[in-house]
């Protein structure tokens, strides 16, 4: 019996394990053009050439699965797989807390003012205080988190000792999660967005979330208020929020994800002021994190649909009776 083809897109195991893992078991390993640094690999057509009508499993390393067509493989029989591991959503996280308070605090700013004058304070460099104060009654910051999944969940965690407002807009969790967290749940999306002074985007996208901050959502912003989206890129309209910056219709953006990665040279995004803040696709990118876990998660799921099981990390829920009818139980390897 030829032995079952495991394609895999972007190698991205230093290690080997994951590859050896995988070849003991039976596998044969077809490995893909793309890789962590350069994330275009073979092409849509390659790929088709590769694919086969038995495909039992497409499984992810990382959390997202917004570059898989989950419809279409769930419609199909087939599973969808990913790797929630905390290294990758808790860096997104504190990512996400350090480019709000980056922003905030005008830390570059600062920096760069004492390293090209000779100057000591340039009081327009005036920082936002964040938190709530006791002594004059001073109610802090508005946070709005759009998505109160793991990573919307940790950011109000760690944000929470600092006595801020803050409000979520997420009609998928129930009303007991924005009470854990200690966020107050906004009635509309529109009502967070009116009221909040840092806006964040914590969502998976779908087609709901799909521009999900647009020309008209943006302007529902405070002028002074702050966009951080460290979601995916097409949660946002780029353009929309490229003229809302550039015509100071909100005051700032931090953004680690795009329409189209790496973005192009000449984006705007790279010739804005301090007012944005960019970075490529890396929040989660720390020492001693890395995808360690999700490599393991993600090899078991290809090992354990090849026997004909199914693994605790399946995305696409809602097919696995379909699947465990045309699989269920019938090992290749």
């Amino acid at each position: 019996m030829a032995k079952p083809k495991v394609f895999v897109f972007a190698p991205a195991d230093p290690t080997g394990n994951a590859h050896k893992m995988l070849e003991d078991a039976g596998c044969e390993l077809i490995l893909g053009k793309a890789n962590w640094d350069t994330p275009q690999g073979n092409n849509e057509d390659e790929m088709a050439k590769m694919a086969s009508k038995n495909l039992r499993i497409v499984a992810k390393f990382t959390i997202g699965v917004d570059d898989v067509d989950v419809d279409a493989a769930t419609e199909m029989g087939i599973l969808v797989t990913h790797g929630p591991t905390e290294s990758n959503w808790g860096g997104v996280a504190e990512g996400t807390i350090t480019n709000m308070l980056t922003l905030l605090k005008k830390t570059r700013e600062r920096d760069r003012y004492l390293k090209t004058t000779s100057g000591w304070r340039d009081m327009k460099l005036q920082g936002t205080f964040v938190g709530h104060r006791e002594e004059d009654g001073y109610p802090g910051i508005t946070l709005g988190i759009i998505g109160l999944g793991r990573i919307g969940s940790r950011v109000a965690k760690l944000m929470r000792p600092w006595g801020m407002k803050m409000i979520g807009y997420d009609p998928y969790v129930p009303d007991s999660k924005f009470q854990q967290f200690g966020v107050e749940r906004a009635k509309d999306l529109s009502t967070l967005l009116k009221q909040s002074d840092v806006v964040t985007l914590h969502v998976v996208l779908t087609k709901e979330t799909r521009h999900i901050i647009n020309a008209e959502t943006l302007a529902m912003m405070k002028k002074t208020a702050i966009l951080v989206n460290t979601s995916r890129g097409y949660c946002v309209d780029e353009k929309a929020l490229i003229d809302a910056l550039q015509n100071n219709k909100i005051a700032g953006a931090a953004l680690d994800v795009f329409e189209n990665e790496p973005i192009a040279a000449d984006s705007p995004f790279r010739k804005m002021d301090d007012r944005v803040l960019i970075s490529p696709h890396m929040v989660s990118s720390n020492y001693g994190s890395g995808l360690k876990t999700g490599l393991l998660w993600g090899t078991q799921s290809v090992i354990a649909a090849l026997k004909g099981e199914v693994s605790p990390y399946v995305y696409n829920t809602e097919v696995i009776d379909q699947w465990k009818s045309r699989f269920g139980g019938k090992s290749i390897l």
